[in-house]
């Protein structure tokens, strides 16, 4: 193994796990220094110049303040594409692209999809959406500026076209808009839930797009699903990425609502994680 590598994970050793040190170190040295796959295990000799090992040096230390690599790199990558990221956006989830993928397997063949996304972020669920549905018209919220600005680098990034504006949805009057598809991933952690954070989450990422009132974790899902019951057209479908903890919970609002042939979906780590709901 290169040697490098062992020293970054001893440097990293106590504060991360031995998976999660020996994941960063390949991390940092394929996507940073460029090594190959194939160098990094055989161990290549490479010899770090000062100019590279103060920046080795510089991302350890971030590293041990718990902030992300991704924040760090300023980059991730979403469903194969490239994502700016910084701290006023999520970094993007796994769980997240299977919900991108099942609107894309159930889109993939049909023609002229309008799309609405409540809750921009980084843009990763418009912008991916916009690039597979050739013929979608992609428009995303977000109540966050800073947010937004990050979506607009990321849609020049990805050369796709969607429509990005500042809209709280808890607003009475709403721009006046129809959808086929209505997609959100809301904050949705409850307040109970901060203690068993990780810091890399709890110390960087946006509350805003986090937290939810112990009082009303429902709060975004009852709130988007009436904007749903408005802006849907007739067939069109609601589909939710949701709290593992409230998957009935949410199924039952969205029936109680009107809205037919609920769906909950697991996630691939066995966790309630997604929903889809054919507008009342």
């Amino acid at each position: 193994m290169h040697p490098i590598y062992t020293h970054i994970k001893q440097s990293l050793a106590g504060i991360y796990s031995d998976s999660e040190a020996s994941a960063l170190a390949k991390w940092i040295l394929t996507e940073v220094f460029c090594l190959s796959t194939i160098d990094l295990y055989a161990g290549k000799d490479m010899n770090f110049s000062t100019k590279e090992y103060a920046k080795l040096e510089d991302i350890l230390s971030r590293l041990k303040r718990y902030e992300p690599l991704q924040y760090i790199l300023g980059k991730t990558t979403f469903c194969g594409l490239p994502f700016e990221v910084a701290p006023g956006v999520l970094i993007p989830r796994p769980e997240t692209e299977e919900l991108v993928d099942w609107i894309i397997s159930d889109y993939l063949e049909k023609s002229e999809v309008r799309i609405l996304d409540i809750g921009t972020g980084s843009g990763c669920i418009p912008i991916t959406l916009a690039r597979s549905l050739k013929n979608s018209k992609v428009t995303s919220w977000d109540v966050s500026p800073e947010a937004l600005a990050i979506a607009e680098r990321n849609k020049r990034l990805n050369e796709v076209e969607i429509t990005l504006a500042q809209i709280d949805i808890f607003d009475s009057t709403l721009p006046e808009i129809h959808a086929d598809v209505l997609v959100s991933n809301p904050p949705y952690v409850t307040e109970k839930e901060r203690s068993d954070m990780e810091r890399n989450v709890l110390d960087w990422e946006p509350e805003l797009a986090l937290f939810v009132p112990d009082s009303d974790p429902l709060l975004f899902y009852r709130r988007i699903a009436e904007v749903g019951c408005d802006i849907l057209s007739s067939g069109g479908i609601l589909y939710y990425e949701i709290n593992r903890a409230y998957g009935s919970e949410t199924v039952t609002l969205l029936e109680q609502m009107g809205y037919k042939s609920v769906e909950l979906r697991k996630d691939q780590f066995g966790n309630d994680r997604m929903v889809k709901a054919l507008r009342p």
